[in-house]
């Protein structure tokens, strides 16, 4: 692509925050009518670049420059930053939920009567045109919550185009959607791309990737690795660039196997169901073993594990662990049994953002001992140092704040949160969404290691491959039924075999 079509340049960029150094000397480039990736582990710095591209960070030194903008930019709020036509669109969409499509695409500039008033019909006019437009079929005067993520993802963007946006930012919007949904987006900004907008995408899903990006921008702990061209960089060298290092493809990971001769059962389910989302099941995993539940989105994967967690009562069955029958009326039951529970959404339901990496870690245990039993300060300092350097958390220090922590290290210290109760079954749900390969590779480590040390595991994940190289068994699930069981000991344990199964509820 010719020089001239560069829209923005960022060179030499630094941010420091108390203890650390987050971009040193960073950089990126992003020309007119491309899709350009921006990628990097967790904690790379690449939201930290663009919160100082888009005015929510504040930059310690550095150059940026846009094309139709004279000098050095330093743009001091987002809205700074809208005014010269850089659109931010977030995973969680900052819009308003209670209001019309047409009111969040015009919030802040509705078109006006000659009194002033807002011009409703003009509103919604305009705002269906651009819907239509833009082949986002929606009716403008339904408020947004009635719609889907990716709904509300495509109206986002909607907006920042009809704001004229010179260059577009979408910060992970592929990791709450499925497959259809993912190629309607990749629909739009190829629509964008083609009008001459510049696209950064920030994303882990290496193939998405490559199904519509033009070039990379490879970040590591903060600096600029390398820019390529996506032709020119294949993903095993994407991959080495992220990382640092080559990669073992994880072919050395070998899984927990269970001799059948020394199988000890730690769980037994039976006849366990909730209502409208799980039918009578049963269930049982033996000591050690890690278990796979596969199936599509709705299948009733995490309604499974939330009904024996107890964070869904069961209406229905009965449970026993080590052969004693349990009575779970509530989650903090299951912990003290021995049970642990890291659900799938990291964000509302594990991250406590305003609590330290230290309170975050022995939350759980401190539950489990009751309000009247404080856990000593060097205990608790103890524990969270423990799970600090097991599960390598890069944070400044145990007293930083969780919310500062970059994804992948927020999912670190929730695992250790449940680690440090030392669990007899531990519950993974999407353990690896939207985070790095390199913490990928580390947890699946982690849970085989914990595995060959006798504990436990029920292992969910939307990614086969990651769950073939875990798991020993694999229960397969649709409409809220288990309707198959594949082991790897009959070397069933294929993604075809699997997406097979999870089509037709057979082996």
């Amino acid at each position: 692509m010719a020089e001239e079509n560069v829209l923005i340049t960022m060179r030499d960029i630094v941010k420091t925050f108390p203890g650390v150094i987050a971009l040193d000397h960073a950089q990126l480039t992003l020309r007119k009518g491309e899709i350009h990736a921006l990628m990097g582990e967790n904690g790379a710095g690449k939201s930290t670049i663009i919160k100082c591209l888009t005015g929510v960070y504040h930059r310690d030194s550095g150059e940026v420059h846009m094309e139709g903008v004279e000098g050095n930019i330093f743009n001091r709020n987002t809205m700074d930053a809208q005014n010269i036509g850089i659109a931010t669109v977030y995973q969680e969409v900052n819009l308003c939920p209670n209001l019309s499509v047409a009111e969040n695409l015009f919030i802040g500039r509705e078109p006006r009567t000659a009194i002033r008033t807002i011009d409703w019909r003009k509103m919604n006019k305009q705002a269906q045109k651009l819907m239509d437009d833009l082949d986002i079929q929606v009716d403008v005067t339904q408020t947004l919550e009635n719609y889907s993520i990716a709904i509300q993802q495509m109206i986002a963007i909607a907006r920042a185009v009809d704001m004229e946006c010179k260059a577009l930012i979408l910060d992970e919007p592929t990791s709450s959607l499925d497959d259809k949904e993912v190629e309607k987006l990749f629909k739009l900004m190829r629509q964008l791309k083609a009008k001459g907008v510049g696209i950064i995408f920030v994303t882990h899903f290496l193939e998405q990737v490559y199904e519509v990006c033009d070039r990379i921008t490879v970040m590591r702990n903060g600096t600029f690795v390398g820019e390529y061209k996506i032709e020119e960089l294949p993903r095993v060298k994407l991959v080495a660039a992220m990382l640092g290092k080559d990669v073992d493809d994880l072919a050395a990971i070998e899984k927990s196997e269970i001799d059948p001769k020394k199988a000890e059962t730690l769980l037994t389910a039976k006849g366990l169901s909730h209502k409208g989302t799980i039918h009578p099941f049963d269930f049982e995993i033996e000591k050690g073993e890690v278990v796979g539940l596969a199936g599509l989105l709705g299948s009733g994967r995490s309604e499974l594990v939330r009904c024996l967690y107890g964070a869904d009562l069961a209406q229905t069955g009965t449970e026993t662990i080590d052969g004693k029958e349990l009575k779970i009326k509530n989650p903090l039951d299951s912990i003290k049994a021995g049970m642990a529970y890291l659900p799938d959404d990291r964000k509302a339901d594990g991250c406590i953002a305003g609590l330290s990496v230290r309170e975050n870690i022995i939350i759980a245990l401190q539950a489990r001992y009751g309000l009247f039993k404080k856990i000593p300060m060097s205990k608790q300092i103890e524990i969270a140092d423990k799970y600090i350097k097991e599960l390598n958390v890069k944070t400044a220090s145990r007293e930083t704040l969780l919310g500062q922590l970059s994804g992948g290290n927020q999912q670190k210290v929730i695992l250790g949160r449940w680690l440090a109760t030392n669990p007899k079954l531990l519950i993974l749900d999407e353990p690896t969404r939207g985070i790095d390969i390199g913490t990928k590779t580390e947890i699946q480590k982690k849970v085989i290691e914990l595995a060959k040390k006798g504990m436990s595991v029920i292992f969910i994940s939307s990614e086969l491959d990651e769950m073939i190289r875990t798991c020993t068994r694999m229960l397969i699930m649709r409409d809220g039924k288990k309707v198959g069981e594949l082991t790897s000991s009959e070397t069933e344990l294929t993604q075809g075999v699997i997406m097979n199964a999870i089509a037709g509820g057979e082996k």
